[in-house]
């Protein structure tokens, strides 16, 4: 294998690594702010971190004339965005719902699901799929029973139902930009879907985020509640109005910076940058350990238990992942050095 490989294959899986972490950070914010407040403030940074990108491939293409033509106009990027940003956002609310009841590695995992719900969903497109898929399908529906009931077996956590959901908004969003991105530049798609999702995530903290704790309790009676800073107040913190309360700001800074910037800015880049190089089926085989590392940060950081049951589900889901880029993987042309 040559060096290029061996190096975007490093990146990618820093990549994962950051996205798997990234559950943590979801997870920690919760502490201090509410979710639409965190999204709102985290996918606002994430649109951000990618505009020096965007000018960086934006003046490499407009030294190079043969690349004139592949500008795509501002209209067909303002409605791809907003299409795209309308379904991440009902992702990301169903998600950050989801992270709240149940753990950092089944967030992790059963996000992952959208690897299989995709291919199945593109069926309805005249996309097609083969044996494969529906093996992995197979044992990544057992792996999610192994990971939610957790050997109880009339009993399944609210969050990853939840969470579940979120995945199938994930796989729509995935057919979607499959759509979009061929007519729209990936990294003006991705900053302006970030920019419609924080967008939405802001009204939405004005208009309901008030009304989170009684969901809360409606979804998992007993739930303790959290003393989240709303948005107005938290920025108040920020200009040092007020005081934030019982916890120092940092420690409300850490997870939302790490949200926007490393989860979305700093992975996003390393994906592209990568991609380049990195052979189809490597990328998608080491993308799918970020549930891998969801459950590691969960467990280092966050002193989260990894049972039994847990673990078997965790296995079953990522072979389910695996299996179902089979395809992938066996048309992959090989690497020489």
């Amino acid at each position: 294998m040559n060096k290029r490989a061996v190096r975007a294959d490093l990146l990618l899986l820093l990549t994962a690594g950051i996205w798997g972490f990234g559950f943590v950070a979801q997870r920690s914010g919760m502490e201090y702010v509410g979710p639409f407040t965190y999204n709102a403030i985290r996918f606002i940074l994430g649109s951000v971190s990618l505009l020096p990108l965007i000018l960086y491939f934006k003046s490499g293409r407009a030294k190079n004339p043969e690349n004139q033509d592949k500008k795509k106009s501002a209209g067909t990027a303002f409605r791809a965005s907003f299409l795209a940003g309308s379904l991440l956002f009902v992702a990301v609310v169903l998600q950050q719902f989801g992270i709240m009841f149940t753990t950092v590695g089944n967030a992790g995992f059963i996000t992952g699901l959208y690897v299989v719900l995709t291919p199945i969903f593109g069926i309805a497109l005249g996309k097609k799929t083969g044996v494969p898929t529906w093996i992995g399908a197979v044992c990544t529906l057992g792996g999610l029973y192994f990971i939610s009931a957790a050997g109880r077996v009339n009993r399944v956590n609210p969050g990853d139902i939840l969470t579940i959901a979120s995945a199938v908004f994930w796989s729509f969003h995935v057919l979607l930009i499959d759509r979009l991105v061929q007519k729209t530049d990936p990294l003006i798609l991705s900053s302006g879907q970030f920019a419609w999702c924080g967008f939405y995530a802001f009204i939405a903290t004005l208009l309901f985020e008030p009304a989170v704790p009684s969901w809360m309790s409606f979804i998992a009676p007993g739930f303790p509640l959290q003393p989240w800073l709303s948005l107005p107040e938290f920025a108040a913190a920020l200009t040092g109005r007020i005081t934030p309360g019982t916890f120092p700001l940092g420690d409300a800074l850490i997870p939302i910076l790490y949200g926007g910037l490393a989860s979305v800015g700093i992975a996003y880049t390393l994906q592209v940058v990568a991609q380049k190089d990195a052979p189809p089926a490597h990328a998608t085989i080491i993308l799918c350990l970020e549930g891998c590392f969801a459950a590691l940060g969960g467990v280092i950081i966050l002193s989260e238990h990894l049972g039994p049951w847990t673990i078997l589900g965790s296995i079953l889901m990522l072979s389910g992942m695996l299996i179902t880029q089979w395809e992938v993987v066996r048309n992959a042309p090989k690497i020489h050095s």
